[in-house]
């Protein structure tokens, strides 16, 4: 078993009420699971995320924590958040990594693979990641 190791699993959801295409505006939800599959505690510090439109657009956002945590994760143990963003078109990406910090000291940061921001029912199913 690696000494860190989280695995993430995301399932991002379209929200037709909260948008307006006609606006330009696409509003979605996405919930984090984050569990601890290594075999040392970690704490999520915080996060970085890169989310891009069909157009070409990308923000990047930086924070402490995940929706005001900073969770503390014991080998076996998870997290779970719910988040969200407005895109300017139906379909996009979402990517990203959690900078953590091990109780012996050891600060590395997990990966987290693309997954896609659809509006137009063509849903993929929930991405499942093993992350270093």
């Amino acid at each position: 078993m690696p000494k860190y190791q989280f695995t993430v699993e995301v399932l991002p959801q379209y929200l037709p009420e909260q948008s307006d295409p006609t606006q330009a505006v696409y509003s979605f939800a996405y919930t984090v699971t984050v569990q601890n599959t290594g075999d040392t505690t970690a704490q999520l510090i915080a996060r970085h995320w890169t989310i891009s439109d069909a157009n070409g657009h990308i923000e990047e956002v930086k924070g402490l924590g995940v929706v005001g945590h900073q969770p503390l994760l014991k080998p076996g143990d998870s997290f779970q958040y719910s988040s969200g963003c407005r895109l300017r078109t139906g379909t996009g990406a979402m990517r990203g990594s959690y900078f953590c910090v091990a109780e012996d000291g050891e600060r590395f940061e997990a990966p987290i693979p693309t997954f896609v921001l659809d509006a137009t029912g063509n849903h993929l199913p929930p991405a499942n990641h093993t992350l270093h």
